[in-house]
């Protein structure tokens, strides 16, 4: 449904966004994540034809955005970070106003209004004025006023910031329900949001695409990987030369604590994807004679990945399939294509 190739920004001698390439199927949730000025509303706003990329493609549904611009205005629904509504209008007038814009026929116009405003629950707010509503609910008419022409495609800036928590929630509900009926890109840096929200993940940083997949295998894939805390008494190193021969243990480190006694210590063991070596561990502990007080299970977070990605130079495949990165590597295995520490100026030369 949304497909970009190899799209470029470039503001003077400035990249905003470099050869970013990802694909949204149909009915699909794509999270788009990135910190504060990674390029994410500049990839939406070229996608949404009101910014001109400086090369690449980007199609919706089949229509190039540069030469079918008209064509996939009509396609998509596009809300920015600040919803374009005229405050001085109803809930119901603004959405008429907004459908004669896109282009939806007057016999089916109420019907799109009514539908509309029934998915984004403001039937009751219909009559009331714009600016009398909570930013809630002027969130919801910016959903809707989006969503009235029923169009199979939704970029969605930042739709829940500056909300409260019950409200975050609503928005969030919403968007979940629009999937499969519209494919969505939902641009945000509240990770909470995706990992709720969204099938698939695509991370950029740096103006540049450095993930895309779906947030359980990033996490299973590139996190630090899960493991456990363990709350002991005894020689730290010791431990450490016990439990890295262990099958499955990755590494050991100690965490710094000033809430445990004197005498205890805390520790973190990370272990490889897919094994679970805590009986070993408890085994060897015991078997050497560590106080063992505490020992719990810790997981990677979608945190962990984002935090991962954003502060070193990496370039990550979708290791959904068997494709290139872009240098032409082939990613014949997980193991292999999981993490490519790609040289940026030589990238940035190609």
């Amino acid at each position: 449904m949304i497909e970009v190739e190899n799209l470029s920004k470039i503001y003077g001698a400035t990249p905003a966004i470099q050869d970013v390439t990802f694909n949204v199927e149909p009915g699909e949730i794509l999270g788009f994540l990135g910190p504060n000025g990674a390029g994410k509303t500049t990839t939406m706003r070229i996608l949404a034809g009101y910014l001109p990329a400086s090369s690449g493609t980007a199609r919706i549904a089949g229509y190039d955005v540069h030469e079918d611009l008209m064509a996939v205005r009509r396609r998509i629904g596009y809300l920015p970070e600040t919803p374009p509504l005229y405050p001085d209008m109803s809930v119901e007038g603004f959405l008429h106003f907004v459908a004669r814009l896109k282009g939806v026929p007057g016999r089916d116009r109420k019907s799109q209004v009514n539908s509309a405003m029934e998915r984004c629950n403001l039937t009751e707010k219909r009559k009331v004025l714009i600016h009398k509503l909570s930013k809630g609910f002027r969130q919801r008419v910016g959903i809707a006023q989006a969503i009235v022409h029923d169009p199979p495609a939704i970029i969605l800036d930042e739709p829940t910031v500056g909300l409260d928590p019950r409200q975050i929630i609503e928005v969030r509900n919403l968007i979940k329900s629009l999937a499969g009926s519209h494919t969505i890109i939902l641009s945000t840096h509240i990770l909470p949001e995706v990992s709720m929200t969204c099938s698939r993940v695509a991370i950029i940083n740096r103006g540049r695409l450095v993930a895309t997949n779906s947030p359980e295998n990033l996490v299973a894939q590139l996190a630090g990987g899960s493991g456990y805390e363990l709350e002991i008494d005894g020689d730290v190193e010791a431990v450490q030369q016990m439990l890295l021969v262990l099958p499955g243990v990755r590494f050991v480190e100690s965490i710094p604590s000033q809430e445990l006694p004197p005498n205890r210590r805390l520790i973190r063991v990370v272990s490889d994807p897919g094994t679970e070596p805590a009986r070993d561990i408890a085994a060897v502990l015991v078997g050497a004679g560590v106080a063992l007080y505490e020992m719990r299970r810790t997981r990677a977070s979608l945190e962990d990945v984002f935090i991962e990605l954003t502060t070193q130079e990496k370039v990550v495949v979708d290791i959904d399939t068997d494709e290139t990165d872009g240098n032409g590597t082939s990613a014949t295995s997980p193991a292999e294509a999981a993490v490519i520490v790609a040289n940026e100026q030589s990238r940035g030369a190609e």
